[in-house]
């Protein structure tokens, strides 16, 4: 148990810096991934400061695609203190495990991967944190194809505590950014240059660089530029390879300035492609966790992965020119990019200082390992004297490390060279010189005369239908400096020159920039969502190479998208078409007029249903005198009955109903009964007879029964007696 809370399981990956446990937090019940660094931390103050304040900024990063922190601490013991770090626990694998399981990714598997890693990058350097070791063990793919970003901060932790010094190299050779190789310097740019070597990995199953020795990985970064994807692996868009080249750039300066800034431009290289989003495969769960930054991440159960290196502080690779008897017995190292190294579980959770040292002897080096390297021995590799650059671990011509030379025999061989070279007659050596002598200064002045005369000058080599990658080499190989723009082209083929300027043939200096211009093949028709404003299709359209266009008498009705809006294409989106052919953008007339029907007759509720059916609002615009219609009968409406209205009228509609009277009846009833119907119908009514009172029978009247008339009307009736 971890300071009375969290109990230790097994053991999921193990690294030279720390060794992760599957846990339980036995306050929440919930299973966690337990980070235990290596003892040799624990006593540090330094370190355990820096790494409760990266802990602390890691457990800030709220979002998705970051493995969350849930707590870290130091568990004091008298046999040892145990710093660690308690994460959350993803089932799964890393993308190391997928690597290892499938080879390089279809290009949209790999993209579905690095776009959550940048997000989660993105959200991190918005928030001031820098990752430091971004490799395909801290990518995490759990259950479902969830993407997770593990280890931030502990780069940085040991780093920056006394365990290292500026002139030591803290990181993953494969994956280390040119400036963190050459200074240490690491700021946002860093991780784009590592994620982008991750997506090259990707792309090609293997990283760009491999060596002898980490060093002479780690010179490769800081003097090489990374090669296109495609150089290896046919078939990658040229957009995803422009991508891969400017993510990795030796200059910061020339990268995107933060992983905000290389999501954008993945998300447009998406979008040029046209690759969707799919799921992400799970690693199979025989695949352990690698060794992560520093010492490895939990994210599927099983044991410990046996071909993850652990974190080393690596050998500063000794000059050639150095006595053997100084340097001890030479070892060597297999290759960066394919070396392993297993070391065993131990039983129970390691305490003291006898724990934490692997076994003693050669130590394999693989691109998955947090490691420590002397920049102090990467220096003089870099410039070698003589101008050739030199990989560090070994000479021009040669491998890296030889095989293991007994120091006696070595320094017998000198003594041996020394003794023979002692026995060389002085005229013998002054005639060597002055052979020397003369030989460097007629190479000198034939060097000066070659430059001044044809020397400097390089003649544009034809690479017309060229591969984009296959161009770059000729290009280079000429002394000129290449730069690739693309546009549509109807005859030559996607992904080849078009053509270069200055033109094939022609004659510049060395070192002069070359405009290659990259066909995008023939132009298809752009993707213009319903409701775009008429400039920016038109400008879609025009990007494409393609010439835009509208016709009044082509225009439609559309009940969502607004008037004078874009409604569609023709010819439709994707469809191939030689550069200039006409687009016809298909605008919107709002919707179509709809034309008020004819309630007359109805009831004013029926006509109110009726109208709202439609699609209008009805209101009462009062009552009118109608001999046609009943009181309380529609007479009208307001517009009338089949007139239209259009999209940019109010849809009001006013009803307009009877109120005429129908008179009754009146002969055959009393005087008095009469009266009375005739008030309640708003009627006057007059009596004409003999004596007229309320008991007269009414004989005949004057307005017929059934006929209408207005309100008030007087009716005349006559009575007897």
């Amino acid at each position: 148990m971890l300071e009375h809370r969290y109990r230790v399981d097994g053991l999921l990956a193990r690294g030279g810096m720390s060794v992760v446990y599957r846990g339980l937090d036995t306050r929440l019940d919930r299973p966690v991934a337990i980070k235990v660094m290596d003892d040799r931390f624990s006593g540090d103050r330094k370190f355990t400061e820096r790494f409760e304040r990266e802990a602390r900024a890691a457990a800030r990063l709220h979002h998705p695609g970051i493995v969350a922190v849930h707590d870290q601490g130091v568990d004091r013991r008298p046999d040892g203190d145990r710093v660690f770090l308690v994460m959350e626990l993803v089932e799964g694998g890393t993308l190391r495990d997928l690597l290892r399981e499938r080879g390089a990714l279809p290009v949209p598997v790999a993209l579905s991967v690095l776009d959550p890693v940048l997000s989660a990058l993105a959200a991190a350097h918005s928030a001031g944190l820098v990752h430091r070791d971004v490799k395909p063990e801290n990518v995490l793919i759990g259950r479902g194809g969830v993407v997770k970003v593990a280890d931030f901060g502990l780069v940085r932790a040991v780093a920056e505590a006394g365990t290292t010094s500026a002139s030591v190299i803290l990181g993953t050779v494969a994956y280390l950014a040119p400036e963190q190789v050459a200074t240490g310097a690491a700021d946002a740019r860093s991780d784009v240059y590592s994620a982008g070597l991750v997506l090259y990995e990707m792309l090609t199953g293997v990283p760009p660089y491999t060596g002898d020795t980490a060093l002479s990985v780690a010179y490769r970064h800081v003097n090489d530029d990374v090669p296109p994807p495609s150089a290896s692996t046919p078939g990658i868009p040229p957009a995803l390879d422009e991508l891969v080249v400017q993510a990795t750039r030796r200059d910061p300066a020339a990268r995107p300035q933060d992983a905000a800034a290389f999501l954008l431009a993945l998300q447009r290289v998406r979008a040029t492609v046209g690759v969707d989003r799919v799921p992400v495969p799970t690693p199979a769960p025989v695949a352990a966790v690698a060794a992560a930054s520093p010492g490895g991440h939990p994210s599927a159960p099983g044991a410990p992965a046996d071909d993850d290196p652990p974190t080393q502080r690596i050998p500063a690779v000794r000059d050639d020119s150095a006595d053997p008897a100084d340097s001890g017995p030479t070892q060597r190292l297999a290759p960066t990019a394919m070396a392993t190294m297993a070391y065993p579980a131990p039983p129970s959770l390691p305490v003291g200082p006898q724990h934490g040292h692997h076994p003693s002897g050669p130590q394999p080096l693989g691109p998955q390992g947090t490691r420590a390297m002397s920049r102090a021995d990467l220096a003089p590799s870099a410039t070698p004297p003589g101008g050739t650059p030199t990989p560090p671990g070994g000479t021009a011509g040669q491998p890296g490390a030889g095989e293991a030379t007994k120091s006696g025999r070595s320094g017998g061989a000198r003594r041996a060279g020394a003794s023979a070279a002692a026995r060389l007659r002085p005229s013998r050596r002054v005639f060597v010189l002055w052979i020397a002598v003369v030989l460097v200064v007629a190479s000198v002045i034939g060097g000066v005369a070659w430059w001044l005369g044809s020397g400097r000058w390089a003649t544009v080599p034809k690479v017309a239908n060229f591969e984009r990658a296959t161009a770059e080499n000729v290009l280079r190989n000429a002394d000129l400096v290449p730069r690739f723009q693309e546009e549509h082209d109807d005859a030559v083929e996607q992904g080849k020159v078009v053509r270069t300027d200055p033109n094939t043939g022609v004659e510049v200096l060395r070192g002069t920039e070359v405009t290659v211009v990259v066909s995008k093949g023939r132009p298809k028709v752009p993707s213009v969502a319903a409701g775009t404003a008429l400039q920016d299709a038109e400008a879609a359209i025009r990007d494409a190479k393609l010439t835009p266009r509208t016709d009044k008498n082509r225009d439609e009705y559309h009940e969502s998208v607004p008037e004078g809006r874009v409604v569609r294409l023709d010819p439709e989106a994707g469809t191939p078409a030689p550069v200039g052919t006409e687009v016809t953008i298909i605008l919107s007339k709002g919707a179509k007029p709809l034309p008020v029907p004819d309630v007359r007759g109805m009831s004013k509720d029926e006509a109110f249903a009726a109208l709202r059916k439609e699609g209008f609002e009805p209101y009462d615009a009062g009552a009118e005198f109608s001999e046609q219609h009943d009181a309380g009968k529609v007479v009208t409406t307001k517009p009338g009955p089949g007139e239209t209205l259009s999209s940019g009228q109010s849809k009001r509609v006013g009803v307009v109903v009877s109120n005429a009277v129908t008179v009754p009846r009146f002969a055959g009833s009393s005087l008095q009964d009469a009266k009375k119907a005739a008030d309640d119908l708003k009627l006057k009514l007059r009596a004409k007879g003999l004596r007229p009172d309320k008991h007269s029978l009414v004989l005949g009247q004057s307005v017929a029964p059934g006929t209408k008339v207005k309100a008030g009307t007087e009716v005349e009736v006559e009575t007897f007696p």
